[in-house]
């Protein structure tokens, strides 16, 4: 286990959880499941790929991926499902290593260069993020080295004031 020099504890878990992320092989069939059996929807999906997301690294390089979302939420907590299309990214790593599941959970954070800066401070580093994917070219998550400590990749995430329209809702609005 690495040592951690945080002069102060991180704020980020101080607000609880605010998504759960998990990794899955069809987006399409899992939603239906998760519909059908706890009643959880409507699901909003999204593609996160270029152009969408204007700026994406991975392990500290410019990078192009490709990824299917579905949001809902279970109570207070978002819930996000991945299913992975194309390139490499923390989500096929995680396949590679695991098989499908509990990837992440995020963490809402209000200014990301702030608390990128912190992370790092304390020892972390951003092993991917994204930006730009809100409608004014706003919004941010940063995936943290953390899961080696943890035993979970912890992301931090600043939601776009708003957001796109979703590809796809299910089930469809009636």
């Amino acid at each position: 286990m690495r040592e951690f020099s945080a002069k102060n504890p991180l704020p980020f878990l101080a607000n609880g959880v605010a998504q759960i992320a998990i990794v899955v092989k069809d987006i399409d069939k899992t939603v239906a499941l998760y519909e059908k059996v706890f009643g959880i929807g409507p699901w909003h999906f999204y593609t996160y790929e270029k152009p969408l997301v204007k700026a994406m690294s991975y392990k500290g390089k410019p990078a192009t991926h490709s990824n299917r979302l579905a949001l809902s939420y279970f109570g207070n907590s978002r819930i996000e499902l991945i299913e992975v299309r194309e390139g490499d990214s923390v989500y096929k790593d995680f396949i590679d290593e695991h098989g499908y599941g509990v990837q992440h959970l995020g963490f809402l954070v209000e200014d990301m260069q702030k608390a990128l800066s912190l992370a790092e401070e304390a020892g972390f580093s951003m092993i991917q993020d994204g930006s730009g994917f809100g409608p004014d070219g706003d919004g941010h998550y940063a995936y943290l080295d953390s899961e080696e400590d943890f035993g979970i990749t912890i992301e931090l995430i600043e939601r776009p004031k708003r957001r796109h329209p979703p590809q796809k809702i299910y089930p469809s609005e009636k």
